[in-house]
């Protein structure tokens, strides 16, 4: 159909193949995304919360993955055979994964409605937990690592395009402009990167005290 103002095209992607859309999305095209957010994927065309486990689910598997290559990276997995460094590493791994992406979440939201001025309510905030999921795909290629070798340094870049994909689907979502967007998501991945590291140095401090 056309639009009604701009005589264009309203979607042209649903005559696309599939391909041409995963392009495009690689590539930030705003409209893309909008094909992908709001006439693919939405509360009202699929069972949406059987969709968002199972996109949470992988999204965790991911970090936890991105966690053991940065371990493993840093040569820090080869005493495993000690049970007290297994519950060391464990414990890191749920308190990076778990926790840091918890606040990772209060962070996102609460510069949504700071940056964006956008009211955060239940339903508001489960379409911008898919809209990070959904937007999150570059995490797929850690995959990659799994069979060809690649220095962690590729992690960094990953969660790079990550955040700015994060960005840009956030743009179309609340039609705010790319710079708030950019602020928002920049913050909730740098709270994210710092705080667990920084209460793993204090506990390691009180351990070292005690």
């Amino acid at each position: 159909m056309k639009c009604e103002n701009c005589k264009e095209v309203a979607d042209e992607y649903i005559e696309c193949e599939i391909m041409i859309l995963v392009i495009d999305l690689i590539l930030h095209k705003p409209k893309a995304y909008r094909h992908l957010l709001h006439n693919v994927i939405n509360q009202e065309t699929l069972k949406f919360q059987g969709l968002l486990w199972k996109l949470a689910v992988i999204f965790l598997l991911f970090e936890a993955y991105k966690f053991f290559i940065l371990e493993s990276s840093k040569g820090k997995l080869g005493s495993l055979m000690n049970y007290s460094s297994l519950v060391s590493t464990c414990w890191k791994m749920l308190m990076d994964v778990f926790f840091g992406n918890f606040i990772f979440l209060l962070t996102f939201f609460f510069m949504v409605k700071i940056f964006l001025h956008t009211s955060i309510s239940v339903s508001r905030c489960i379409d911008l937990l898919l809209v990070l999921m959904i937007s999150g795909y570059f995490k797929i290629f850690l995959v990659a690592m799994m069979v060809w070798e690649f220095p962690s340094s590729v992690i960094f870049i990953i969660e790079l395009f990550c955040l700015s994909s994060n960005a840009v689907a956030l743009k179309v979502t609340t039609e705010s402009t790319m710079r708030s967007c950019v602020w928002t998501c920049f913050s909730a991945y740098a709270i994210k990167f710092f705080v667990p590291r920084v209460l793993e140095l204090i506990l390691l401090g009180q351990l070292t005290q005690g």
